[in-house]
């Protein structure tokens, strides 16, 4: 690329403004000129001088050491592994999920007002249930509705980008006169 002697380049903006204000602007008149070197007065900033090691004291360079090593990245060497030594089991997660909603939900009816709770509720004791079992290497997703029963049908549908060697999903269910509880869990192999 080639570059112009200094006298030909044009000049930027803020430059042409300082050397010639009001030329600048001739056809919006002086008003506008003034107003914009008024903007320019007033929107000064002075850049912070970098922070340098001696502004800190010995007591806080000792507190602040510690902070700096637990935020190094741990790295770990390749394994080069595909399948996880302990698999997902699905009848396992099934049951528990079973006995989970039946323990939280028997002696329950519908309150549209507390069912989210509940659902946020159940939900993470599942999740607990199921990351307690040890599975390696999977993420999981789980998904708890509460639908009250008034003679209508109800649809639940979910997609997903999916491993079907490896991820895999349970579902559990349980009905009393007034509702009907599903959960979802969906486990995705993390490699």
């Amino acid at each position: 690329m080639e570059t112009r002697p200094k006298a030909e380049r044009r000049l930027s903006l803020s430059v042409a403004q300082r050397e010639r204000p009001g030329r600048l602007l001739e056809g919006a008149g002086v008003k506008v000129a003034a107003t914009m070197k008024g903007r320019r007065k007033q929107s000064t900033f002075e850049p912070l001088a970098p922070l340098e090691e001696e502004h800190f004291s010995d007591s806080t360079k000792t507190r602040r050491l510690p902070c700096r090593a637990s935020r190094a990245k741990i790295k770990f060497a390749n394994t080069y592994r595909l399948e996880s030594y302990n698999k997902f089991q699905d009848y396992l997660v099934r049951d528990k999920a079973q006995a989970i909603l039946t323990n939280k939900l028997q002696q329950g009816k519908y309150d549209a007002v507390s069912s989210p709770s509940l659902c946020a509720s159940i939900s993470e004791e599942i999740l607990t249930a199921t990351k307690e079992m040890g599975f390696d290497r999977y993420k999981y997703v789980v998904s708890v509705l509460i639908v009250e029963k008034a003679g209508q049908a109800i649809h639940v549908a979910s997609r997903w980008v999916w491993d079907v060697q490896r991820d895999s999903w349970v579902s559990a269910k349980y009905e009393t006169e007034t509702f009907i509880a599903l959960a979802l869990v969906m486990a995705c192999y993390y490699e």
